[in-house]
Parts: structure tokens; sequence; C-alpha cells
């Protein structure tokens, strides 16, 4: 790692052969950018703290210091007073770094960013998705523990289970179903506790289908709407012709039409 951040000259270590520029001295003269700076370890923490207060380093190998003028911008998930008084995390760096201390909210303080992210995920893919309602609505209800990677990553699941391109709440990871289940019997349960809320009734979580079910409806809902076109349903359904073909024999529905 220290050969990544200040480089090496050659010689400096066993397979050093030839001199590395760091990633410090490819930033002189704008940003350098640490993410999860809370996870440096304190040797590190050491030589970064020598860099921000004399404004220079020196490489793995060398003797030779250099100058660099860099801005420093550090992020982390973890409460870096807590892990000052834990030792972990050097107090004078602390303060070094903490000049100004900017907040970002989880993701569950702020779902409304949800859609724009969604967006964003799906527009990296390069093809045309898009989320059901229901889908939306599970997500925007979850408490995303793991913020923007969590949901990061359930995009990229449904991408990969997508029989084509509406991405659908059965497409989803369990976690963010069990949320929806947990959501749904604590409203169940405080509705219950509510005077005069005899009688209410409280919709319940459907029961998960199977995926061959799942695109078995999708299939002759296809059909149903293109009112039995099978070239425009397979277009639809993000599938090839032949392959539509196969799966209406596979699941005996050469009647649909």
């Amino acid at each position: 790692m220290e050969s990544e951040l200040f480089g090496h000259v050659r010689g400096a270590f066993t397979g050093a052969n030839e001199n590395k520029k760091g990633l410090i001295e490819a930033a002189n003269g704008g940003t350098a950018f640490f993410d999860e700076i809370g996870d440096l370890p304190l040797d590190l923490q050491v030589k970064l703290l020598r860099l921000l207060q004399e404004r220079e380093y020196r490489a793995v190998g060398s003797l030779q210091r250099q100058k660099v003028d860099i801005r420093v911008i550090a992020a982390t998930h973890r409460d870096l007073e807590r892990e000052v008084e834990r030792a972990t995390f050097r107090q004078d760096l602390f303060y070094r770094l903490n000049v100004i201390k900017i907040r970002m909210p989880p993701l569950r303080e702020r779902k409304e960013d949800i859609p724009l992210l969604v967006e964003r995920f799906l527009a990296r893919t390069g093809e045309r998705y898009s989320v059901t309602a229901e889908a939306m609505e599970m997500l925007q209800r979850h408490d995303w523990p793991g913020n923007v990677r969590e949901l990061q990553n359930a995009v990229e699941r449904m991408v990969a289970l997508a029989r084509g391109p509406l991405l659908m709440a059965e497409d989803l990871p369990s976690s963010i179903h069990n949320s929806w289940r947990s959501d749904l019997h604590q409203l169940a349960a405080a509705v219950s506790r509510t005077p005069g809320s005899h009688g209410v009734a409280v919709s319940q979580p459907r029961p998960i289908l199977p995926l061959h079910e799942v695109e078995k409806r999708a299939i002759i809902e296809a059909l149903e709407q293109t009112k039995g076109d099978r070239g425009v349903a397979a277009a639809l359904l993000g599938i090839g012709r032949t392959t539509l073909y196969r799966k209406l024999k596979d699941y005996r529905l050469t009647s649909v039409d």
C-alpha cells in the first residue's frame, strides 16, 4: 500500500524492477481522495500525517524527499472520534483531516434519491430497463443498511435475473422481500391495536412465485397484450422468437394465440 501511495525506486524490494510513480505524485497540483480512511493501518497513518504536515514524502527505497501540493478529501463509514478513543486512529491525523466536515446522510434518510440512483445504475448497463411500480415501492421501503452499494447490488441482481426489459419485484434480493414482509406485519399489528380498527382489511405479503411460474405468466401477458403476435411478444420479453417458441412448447401454451 505504501508503494501504491508514494511510489518506489528500482531495487527497493523484490520485484521492483523499475521506478514507479505513486498516487500522491500523480495527484500533485490536484486532489487526492482517500476512501475509507478509517481502515488505514497505523504505520501508514504516520506517513500520511507527515505528508499533510510537511507537504513532502519519500518513495519506498529512496532517500530523497519530494515536495507535493495536493488537497486531501477523506471519506469513512466509521466514527473516527470513537476510533481515536480506541487508539485505532491517530488523534493528530484526525485533527489534520477534520478541517471541513461533511456528513452524508445514509440512504434510509434520503429515500427520495432512490429512483434517481436506480436510473443511473440502469443507464450503466447500456440497455433499456425499467422497474415496475411494485418493485420501486419495495426498494423505497427498504432501510438499506449497506447504503448505495447495497442498492447498486440489488439493481445489478435484478438485471441479471430479468427475462426482459421490465424488472419485477420477484427479481429483488430476499433481504428486501423480508424487509417488505416485516413492514406489512408491523402495519397489521399496529392496525389491530388501534381502537375501532375491527374489520379493517390489511394487505398481506404475496407468496413468492417460482421463477418458472413468473416466466410463464410474463409470456401469457405478453401474448395477450400483442394479440398473439409472437414476434412482438418476444421483443417485449427480451428474448428471441425461437426461444419463445421453445418456451411455449415447454409450458404447453401453444393454444394461447
